[in-house]
């Protein structure tokens, strides 16, 4: 197996992009990606593409071709990838692995999702196709209130507090307020979050991510390749993937997500580091649980101790291990196909050291976090700077 790094980076804005179609999202973020690595289009062999639902955000469905059409890459293979808000995430991985192989040389990961062209209930519906239909869905349950169930499980176990699930929302929108792409760049406090519309007790409004339209690619190559492209590759040096139960009734657990406990083991195993060798993360934060959960099944801190680092400001820019820079999904925005992805370019340029006001200093390693669903699936890669 090859040594694979990305090469390319490029991100559209996050946002509620009304004038701006799902094609001419896509093929700006790769613009970007192909001219951040000096590459001409022609040289792109495969292209992968995460997208949960354009066909009920847009009426789109054969998005590959489209896009491979609009950006004037075809005939080149283009394969849309699905799992979820994982979709972007499973799309790095499986370009990783067609350039690992030796299949195909010059590959690009992209993610895209453009939401906000429909109705917010039209929205939540089909973010709801994520979950389980039949035994969840059909009884009226949503996403806040799945996360609102691990939520409640999580201060009853451990004695987690809203306050602290508020200073998550406070640290990313701090965090975002320094990234040009984010979809929220203003600060704001724990009484904002705390007084925020209830949506499903203890989730407020400010505890959730938002709808949001966006795209964002990465240029993968063989790492022996890499420097023709950029003075800065940074390697993929460990990944992972697994699956859970699609509904929480049938989980051991409620208080942690067993995908992310396997796929972050994989990825450790691979990169042949742990926890401790990470310099920042950026994790899945849906809701403002969500990364609470993570830092401790990532193996940041012990189990029920995700609430007192965020507390603790241990998981700042500046702590002992920063986590979303970029503001992650709740301040930088969620368009749920691109997220993964996107996480990757946060990641890349951190580890470039190009971040400016977010950047963590002497950054060179990297773990990228991506659930679909309430944990139905997670994909975890290792980023970590080239010779």
């Amino acid at each position: 197996m090859r040594e694979v790094a990305i090469v390319g980076i490029g991100q559209t804005k996050f946002g509620e992009l009304w004038d701006t179609s799902f094609r001419e999202l896509m093929v700006e973020a790769g613009v970007r990606a192909l001219e951040d690595a000096e590459l001409d289009g022609r040289e792109i062999e495969a292209m992968y593409i995460g997208n949960m639902s354009a066909g009920q955000f847009i009426q789109q469905e054969h998005i590959a071709s489209l896009i491979a059409d609009h950006a004037g890459l075809t005939p080149a293979p283009c394969t849309r990838v699905e799992a979820a808000c994982a979709s972007g995430g499973l799309a790095l991985r499986q370009a990783f692995i067609s350039v690992a192989s030796g299949i195909h040389d010059m590959v690009i990961a992209a993610g895209i999702e453009k939401m906000t062209d429909v109705l917010a209930t039209q929205a939540t519906d089909a973010l709801a196709t994520a979950a389980d239909q039949e035994w969840e869905v059909y009884v009226g349950t949503t996403f806040p209130g799945l996360y609102a169930l691990m939520a409640r499980r999580h201060m009853y176990k451990y004695g987690t507090t809203e306050e602290q699930m508020a200073q998550v929302a406070v640290k990313n929108h701090r965090n975002a307020q320094f990234n040009p792409c984010a979809q929220y760049r203003k600060e704001i406090s724990v009484e904002n979050v705390l007084n925020s519309q209830m949506v499903t007790d203890p989730l407020k409004v400010l505890d959730c991510s938002p709808v949001t339209d966006g795209a964002a690619c990465t240029v993968l190559a063989p790492a022996e390749k890499a420097k023709e492209y950029t003075d800065t590759p940074i390697k993929i040096t460990g990944l992972g993937q697994a699956s859970d139960t699609l509904s929480l009734h049938d989980r051991q657990s409620l208080t942690e997500l067993r995908s992310t406990l396997v796929a972050s083991s994989t990825a450790y195993k691979m990169a042949g580091i742990g926890p401790e060798d990470m310099d920042l993360a950026e994790v899945h934060d849906s809701f403002t649980i969500a990364e609470i959960m993570a830092v401790e099944d990532l193996g940041f801190c012990k189990k029920g101790e995700g609430g007192k680092m965020a507390e603790e400001g241990e998981t700042d820019v500046n702590g002992r291990i920063p986590v979303n820079p970029s503001g992650g999904l709740k301040g930088k925005g969620h368009p749920v196909g691109a997220t993964g992805v996107a996480q990757a370019v946060e990641a890349v340029t951190q580890l470039r050291g190009e971040s400016g006001k977010r950047q963590v200093e002497g950054a060179e390693r990297g773990l990228i976090h991506n659930v679909g669903g309430s944990g139905g699936t997670c994909v975890v890669h290792i980023l970590e700077r080239g010779d």
